[in-house]
């Protein structure tokens, strides 16, 4: 049985710095959800971004005090008495999310079972939980397919067409070292997508390749010349599809740029879609845009997020997708301050932190 308290770090308000509770009430289940033990909860933009007041962000907040965490895996607490398919102490990918019940920066987090997957024996909890958001984000901007969704309408793996229609044709993935990065490189590897080139920094190269890319590009060298070596990398093709897995303004501008008239562009970015409409429309609507949106819960995404999850476990058996690597930051939820500064100042490349909120102290 689960405690009635824990502990929890959250942001008291935009602005202020993070702050623990060690009180705090263990959320409730209701008859369909899963209460989880939180092993590993893995860091993300986003929480330093809310921290700073970020509007496209932190309107995503339900309520302050916000908990943070959007990336999780643990261990099922209790079932709810509506479900079938899990057991108490099955090892779980838990997603996160902007609701307090939902964020993973607490001891325990309630989610629905349709939300969650089995960890596999080959998947650590500290691997699992660098999965989710970058799973939910990157496929909804590219394979969700009901009314409400921003996708740019690509048949998923598991549908028809979905690993042909596009095989051997070119993909350019705009900053492939991060978690929306490789989980892009892996997604196009699946839709049969080649060549797929990504910039990133160099010192990362075999580590993508392994993921599916077939060339890299160094992340600083200019634009124009990174869309310069694009035609020698395709072999003259052009390329099809382009994701922008960082979402600032120059990425996306990129991103676009080396799209071919036919083409698709998906950002990461939910603001950016109205200047990437505005470049559309002056090109004659020669070009596909889609945007993320990296929550599985909302309607237009809830069919793929059942998909995805019923796949997942067999999906990270078979590598078939492959989890980010890891670093762990100790001190357990107070560890998490200090990892939002470095993710903030760009100090962490090709890896996703990762902590463990039952070593709070």
């Amino acid at each position: 049985m689960a405690p009635s308290t824990q502990k929890m770090l959250c942001l008291p308000e935009a602005g202020k710095p993070w702050k623990l509770y060690t009180e705090w009430p263990v959320p409730t289940l209701g008859p369909n959800d899963l209460l989880v033990k939180i092993v590993s909860a893995a860091l993300n933009p986003a929480e330093w971004r809310i921290q700073e007041g970020f509007v496209g962000v932190s309107r995503l907040v339900k309520n302050w005090p916000y908990i943070g965490g959007l990336d999780g895996a643990g261990i099922v607490e209790e079932v709810g008495s509506a479900v079938t398919t899990f057991a108490k102490g099955d090892k779980v990918i838990a997603p996160g999310g902007f609701e307090q019940e939902h964020a993973t920066f607490q001891e325990y987090n309630v989610i629905a079972a349709v939300d969650a997957a089995k960890i596999p024996e080959n998947t650590s909890f500290d691997q699992a939980a660098t999965l989710p958001l970058a799973l939910s984000t990157v496929a909804s901007g590219i394979w969700a397919h009901e009314p409400g969704s921003r996708s740019v309408n690509f048949p998923a793996p598991w549908e028809e067409g979905g690993s042909t229609k596009f095989a051997g044709k070119a993909a350019f993935i705009v900053g492939g070292a991060g978690s929306m990065g490789q989980m892009a490189i892996q997604f196009a590897r699946l839709g049969g997508f080649s060549p797929i080139i990504t910039t990133a920094s160099l010192h990362n190269a075999d580590y993508l390749k392994s993921l599916g890319t077939t060339h890299i590009v160094d992340r600083t060298l200019p634009d124009a010349t990174i869309l310069a070596e694009l035609p020698k990398l395709t072999g003259g093709k052009p390329v099809v599809y382009a994701f922008d897995a960082v979402g600032s303004e120059a990425n996306q501008e990129l991103a676009y740029a080396a799209v071919a008239p036919g083409g698709a562009v998906v950002t990461v970015m939910p603001a950016a879609e109205a200047a990437l409409k505005e470049k559309v429309q002056r090109d004659g609507s020669a070009k596909a845009v889609g945007v993320c949106f990296g929550d599985l819960r909302i309607p237009p995404h809830r069919k793929l997020g059942a998909e995805l999850y019923g796949r997942l476990t067999e999906w990270l058996e078979k590598g078939l997708i492959v989890p980010n690597r890891v670093e762990v930051i100790p001190g357990g939820l107070l560890g998490i301050p200090e990892g939002c500064d470095r993710i903030k100042h760009n100090k962490v490349s090709g890896v996703k932190l990762v902590v463990h909120p039952q070593e709070t102290e």
